[in-house]
């Protein structure tokens, strides 16, 4: 076999990282499900909590966009869960949590979760996609 050969041979998966991967992005993509599934229900008939409605206003964003909200989270998160579609669904959620993390910065407010919610979500997805460890070939030794 050629060097050329070699080069060109995906990697081996590492099925304990594959399978942290895989725990890793369940518990990120169930996040993003739940928060968008408590839009959901809030907007469509739910009780509104006051305080979800003071943070809104306060973000600038009226309670009506409460169920567009909602929705979109609740389709990007399904888009990452699915594996033919998660590359799509991690950058879906990037931008979604760009946009909350602008929010709390903009008010002054912690926005550690906004950031740990998708660097989870690309972990995972990077551990169990072979197709990430050829694009961002990170060497642990």
């Amino acid at each position: 076999m050629s060097e050329s050969e070699t080069a060109m041979e995906k990697p081996k998966p590492n099925m304990i990282a594959v399978w942290i991967g895989r725990v890793i992005s369940v518990l990120a993509g169930l996040a993003f499900l739940a928060a968008g599934v408590m839009k959901l229900s809030m907007a469509l008939g739910g009780e509104l909590d006051p305080e979800v409605v003071k943070q809104m206003e306060e973000g600038g964003f009226p309670v009506e966009k409460l169920l567009p909200l909602g929705i979109l989270l609740t389709t990007c998160a399904v888009l990452y869960l699915i594996p033919p579609t998660s590359m799509l669904g991690a950058i879906l959620l990037t931008g979604y949590m760009g946009g909350a993390i602008c929010v709390h910065w903009l008010k002054g407010e912690d926005f550690t979760m906004q950031v740990i919610l998708p660097v989870m979500a690309w972990l995972g997805l990077y551990l169990r996609d072979q197709r990430l460890w050829r694009m961002l070939p990170f060497r642990f030794v």
